[in-house]
């Protein structure tokens, strides 16, 4: 069984840490914008997000109105419409992507590439493709 708690807590410390360093960071045109209190935090849409792409669901609607609130409204008391949420999206995507970097583990120097054949094409097509004219050659795997 998928633990939301346990996907929330690491998403949240993140943001807690991540937030205020982006805020001192961020440039202003001189003019003040007004940062409209959202009912829900960056922490909680991350973690939705998240849980959407380690589920078995193929779109994001579905997802929401049958995972997210029908059987996660106790965790989310203040859950949003799902065009509110939809909306709230596109806020997340810097904080989103460094903790997505932030999760990656470091390189041990020992990487594996798979060498299984890939079919490109019909050898008798190869003059009709244009794309990589001067870059492909005959070969029998992705790696030769």
């Amino acid at each position: 069984m998928f633990s939301l708690d346990a996907l929330f807590c690491p998403v949240d410390d993140f943001c807690q840490q991540f937030v205020p360093q982006w805020q001192k960071t961020l440039l202003g045109h001189g003019l003040t914008h007004r940062q409209r209190a959202k009912s829900f935090c960056l922490s909680e849409i991350m973690t939705i997000l998240i849980a959407f792409h380690a589920n078995q669901y193929r779109n994001f609607k579905s997802y929401y109105l049958e995972q997210v609130s029908q059987q996660w409204g106790q965790a989310f008391p203040k859950l949003p419409s799902y065009q509110r949420f939809i909306e709230w999206i596109p806020s997340t995507l810097l904080p989103f992507c460094v903790y997505l970097k932030h999760c990656c583990g470091q390189c041990t120097g020992i990487s594996f590439a798979d060498s299984t054949a890939l079919k490109v094409g019909h050898n008798r097509r190869i003059s009709r493709h244009k794309v990589f004219k001067n870059l492909a050659q005959r070969g029998k795997t992705s790696v030769d």
